[in-house]
C-alpha cells in the first residue's frame, strides 16, 4: 500500500505510490491523470509516458512524492500490440487524421513485409510527427499543428528491440498486426508510416495498445472504473505499488553501513557502487527500504532521487506502508 506524507490544505495526507492504469480509448493521458487526482483527492499526480487518445493500455501514474520517480520509470522499455494499414497515409500517421494518400497495397506479400520490418530493428532514427508532445522552440508540436503550422523536426535516435509480425491480411489496403518492444520516445505510428514508405505504398497506424511499460504489464493494470470506486470508498491506497517495488526493474545494491546510509540520505556523494554502467540508473536499498535512485559519475554515486529521509533511518516502516 502507498504511504501518506504531509497533509495538504484540506488536512488530508497525500498518497505516495504508483498506480498502473489500463487507459481506455477516447481519453487523453491528461484526462486519466485528472481522474486519478479526483479519486485520490490530491493534485500531485503525473504519468511516465503519453498514450495517444485512441490508444489503450498501460499508463503508469505516480502519486505524491513518487512523482519524483517519473524520470526513472519513463526510461524503461515499452511493448505495444499494434495494427497498421498499408496503402493509406494520414495527416497524423494514424486513424485520427485525414487521409492524404491512398495506394494499392495488393502487391505486398508477407515476405516483403517481413523484409521491411527487419530494416527497422535496432537503433534507428525517427522524425517525430507534427501531432506529438515533442517540444520545438518551447512549444509542443501538436499545438503548432493545431494552427496549421508545419515545422522542421530533428530526427531522434530510438531503439526497436523487437519487432514481430503477428498477423497479415493482404489486399488493396493490407493490414498487419505486430508486437514491438522499443525504447522510450519511440512513436509506433511513425514506425508504421516509415514501414509503409519503405514498401512504397505508405502506411498508418490503425490501433495501438501498450501491453507493458518496463516491468508493469496490462495484466496487473486497473480500470478507471476501479480507480473511481476505490476513490469513493477511500481505499485507493490499496491499489498502489509501493515505490520500493516500482523500481525493481532497475539494478540495485544494498547498503547496510549506518554512516553510508546517513550520507546517502543527506545527498552526499559516496564512491561509485559499480552495479550499473557509467551514467546508468540503479537503486540503493536498505533491507526492504528504498534509499534512492543513483547514477555513477566521475567515480562517485550521484543521486537522482533521495527517497529515504535521515530521520527515517532509526524508525522501522509502518505496517502496510513502504519506506
Amino acid at each position: 500500500m502507498g504511504r501518506r506524507r504531509r497533509s495538504r490544505t484540506d488536512g488530508q495526507p497525500d498518497l505516495e505510490g504508483v498506480l498502473v492504469v489500463d487507459k481506455p480509448a477516447g481519453m487523453t493521458s491528461h484526462d486519466v491523470v485528472q481522474v486519478v487526482r479526483r479519486a485520490a483527492g490530491q493534485h500531485r499526480v503525473g504519468h511516465t509516458g503519453t498514450l495517444d487518445p485512441d490508444a489503450t493500455g498501460v499508463l503508469v501514474c505516480c502519486l505524491g512524492r513518487a512523482t519524483k520517480l517519473v524520470t526513472a520509470l519513463q526510461a524503461g522499455r515499452k511493448t505495444y500490440a499494434a495494427t497498421m494499414v498499408l496503402g493509406r497515409e494520414t495527416t497524423t500517421q494514424d486513424g485520427a487524421g485525414e487521409v492524404v494518400r491512398e495506394a494499392d497495397a495488393s502487391g505486398i506479400d508477407e515476405h516483403a513485409l517481413c523484409v521491411a520490418l527487419t530494416r527497422f530493428q535496432g537503433t534507428i532514427e525517427q522524425v517525430p510527427p507534427m501531432v506529438s508532445a515533442v517540444r520545438v522552440d518551447g512549444e509542443r508540436l501538436h499545438e503548432k499543428a493545431r494552427r496549421g503550422e508545419v515545422v522542421e523536426r530533428e530526427p531522434r535516435r530510438v531503439t526497436v528491440h523487437e519487432l514481430v509480425l503477428e498477423d497479415f491480411v493482404p489486399g488493396p489496403q493490407a493490414e498487419a498486426s505486430f508486437l514491438v518492444t522499443c525504447s522510450a520516445g519511440t512513436y509506433v505510428r511513425t514506425l508504421a508510416a516509415d514501414v509503409g514508405a519503405e514498401l512504397g505504398v505508405g502506411g498508418s497506424l490503425a490501433s495501438l495498445r501498450r501491453i507493458a511499460n518496463g516491468h508493469f504489464t496490462v495484466d496487473t493494470a486497473v480500470t478507471l472504473d476501479e480507480v473511481r470506486a476505490a476513490g469513493d470508498e477511500g481505499r485507493l491506497g490499496s491499489l498502489l505499488v509501493p515505490p520500493r517495488d516500482a523500481v525493481r526493474g532497475l539494478p540495485e545494491v544494498e547498503v547496510i553501513d549506518p554512516d553510508d546510509l546517513l550520507a546517502l540520505t543527506q545527498g552526499k556523494r559516496l564512491p561509485a557502487f559499480g552495479v550499473a554502467g557509467v551514467g546508468e540508473r540503479y537503486v540503493v536499498v536498505s533491507g526492504d527500504r528504498l534509499v534512492g535512485v543513483y547514477r555513477d559519475r566521475d567515480g562517485r554515486a550521484e543521486s537522482e532521487l533521495v527517497w529515504l529521509r535521515p530521520e527515517e533511518l532509526a524508525a522501522p516502516p509502518a505496517s502496510g506502508s513502504e519506506a
